[in-house]
C-alpha cells in the first residue's frame, strides 16, 4: 500500500460529485468512508421529491431496487477509484462502470426519507473486473444484499462510445 493512503478516509456528497460524473435524481450519494482500499461504508438518501420516487408509485413511494444497485456501484467506483492504489496504476483517466448484476435480494422496501447504509466490500477478480458485494440497511435492519461487478474504462473510450451509439 502507496504511504500517500490513509484509512479510514472519509468523502461527502460534494467530495463523491467531484470523482464521478453522476448527476441529477440518480445521484444520491451523501457521505462515503473508505476503510481500506477495498472495504467502504457509503450513506444515501432518496428525498420524497425526488423524480425517480415520485413516479415509484404514486401514492406509494418506495426507492426503486435498481436504484440501490445502482448507488452502491457509485459507491463502489468512487470508493476504489479514491482509496485503491491499484486504481492509480490504469491508464487514462478509467472509470468503474456496472458490468454485471449478479445476485440481488431484496428483504424489505425502502421508503424515501430514510438513511440508507451500504457496507461494501470489493474484490478484483481480473486486471479490469471487480466484484462488489454489498449488505444494504436501514435503521440496522437488512434490505437488500447485492452483489455486482465493475469493469474498469477509460473516460475518454466511455465518450467515444457514447457518440458512436448516438451516430
Amino acid at each position: 500500500m502507496s504511504a500517500d493512503y490513509h484509512y479510514p478516509m472519509l468523502l461527502a456528497r460534494e467530495d463523491i460529485a467531484a470523482i464521478l460524473p453522476h448527476r441529477g435524481a440518480i445521484f444520491v450519494c451523501e457521505q462515503l468512508c473508505i476503510e481500506g482500499p477495498h472495504q467502504f461504508h457509503g450513506t444515501a438518501c432518496w428525498p420524497r421529491d425526488n423524480a425517480v420516487i415520485a413516479g415509484h408509485f404514486p401514492g406509494l413511494p418506495l426507492v426503486p431496487g435498481v436504484m440501490l444497485i445502482e448507488s452502491m456501484a457509485q459507491f463502489a467506483g468512487a470508493g476504489l477509484l479514491a482509496g485503491d492504489p491499484y486504481v492509480k496504476t490504469l491508464p487514462e483517466d478509467s472509470i468503474g462502470v456496472l458490468a454485471a448484476v449478479r445476485n440481488c435480494w431484496f428483504k424489505q422496501p425502502v421508503q424515501p426519507d430514510c438513511a440508507v447504509d451500504f457496507f461494501i466490500q470489493c474484490r478484483q477478480v481480473a486486471p479490469l473486473l471487480v466484484q462488489v458485494n454489498a449488505q444494504v440497511k436501514v435503521a440496522d435492519a437488512d434490505v437488500a444484499k447485492l452483489e455486482i461487478a465493475l469493469a474498469y474504462a477509460p473516460r475518454a473510450q466511455l465518450v467515444v462510445q457514447l457518440e458512436a451509439d448516438k451516430a
